[in-house]
């Protein structure tokens, strides 16, 4: 190399020629420090999606994972899921705000032959569902990291023919100090009404929407979905009978005019437990109706 350089006798162009392996050695180190950033951040993502715990929904018919100090997923979700049933096959579902799956993995366990997704805007808590999903061989269900807000959504509009959803509850309440479950349990920047309005686009003419939320809310759901949906059908859900109601369970028809429909409540424990009907939904895995 030394006897190369030596053959330059004009020494401008020697410079120009040390000059540019300079710049490239200089480039090199950059690029090198970005490659063992990376690496680095990437190997610590890593070791955090891996801590997980093992759980289990349906008397551990299905199995999930969840970060032990993140968000998990309730009874309510289950709940729900119970309250979709003779799905026509090929039928498409979106689970909005998924969180870690709970709703559609109890789905896609009753329903084989239909095509579900999840929008979850915590990366975490999707990449954790896919795992689920995949732990238990559920092909026909995916779900994707996505904000609502966002004005580009990753489905068409009006092309689901259900979408399920457990919104945010609380809109001014406490956070809780921890991240994941401020995020999952806190409107937010975003409103119960431009919530429901999103799922109603998602939502092909006649399509149905499934939530669960708080009873006292029942009145604001109602207003926000009113205008552009009918077909109301509300389950009061109780702890025990001799207690106030404190969710609600509401499917609403998009484009639909038919009257409302209260039907009788659910009730969750009696003296021995569960009651019958809330053993067969949160163990068995059967339809509310």
């Amino acid at each position: 190399m030394l006897n190369y350089f030596l053959t330059f006798k004009d020494s401008q162009a020697f410079e120009r020629l040390v000059h540019k392996v300079m710049h490239i050695f200089f480039i090199y180190e950059i690029l090198r420090g970005f490659i063992l950033k990376y690496n680095l951040i990437n190997k610590e993502v890593k070791k955090e999606m891996l801590k997980h715990t093992n759980d289990y929904l349906l008397d551990k018919k299905i199995k999930m994972f969840q970060n032990p100090e993140g968000y998990k997923t309730s009874s309510d979700a289950v709940l729900l899921s119970s309250f979709l049933s003779n799905l026509a096959d090929g039928a498409k579902i979106l689970d909005v705000g998924s969180g870690t799956g709970g709703i559609s993995l109890c789905l896609a366990y009753r329903f084989k032959n239909v095509e579900i997704k999840g929008l979850e805007v915590q990366e975490d808590l999707a990449a954790l569902a896919n795992l689920s999903a995949k732990e238990n061989g559920f092909k026909n269900l995916e779900y994707i990291c996505h904000d609502i807000q966002n004005k580009v959504a990753p489905f068409e509009f009006c092309s689901f023919d259900c979408v399920v959803t457990n919104p945010p509850y609380e809109q001014n309440g406490t956070k809780s100090p921890n991240k994941s479950k401020a995020t999952a349990h806190n409107q937010g920047t975003i409103n119960l009404e431009g919530w429901l309005s999103f799922c109603l686009k998602m939502l092909k003419p006649y399509g149905f929407l499934y939530l669960i939320h708080r009873t006292e809310a029942l009145s604001e759901i109602l207003k926000i979905l009113s205008p552009k949906a009918g077909h109301f059908k509300i389950v009061p859900i109780y702890s025990r009978s001799a207690q106030k109601a404190k969710r609600i369970m509401i499917m609403a028809q998009k484009d639909s005019k038919t009257p409302l429909e209260i039907t009788e409540p659910l009730i969750i424990h009696d003296e021995n437990g569960y009651t019958l009907k809330a053993n067969a939904i949160l163990r068995k895995g059967e339809a509310l109706f």
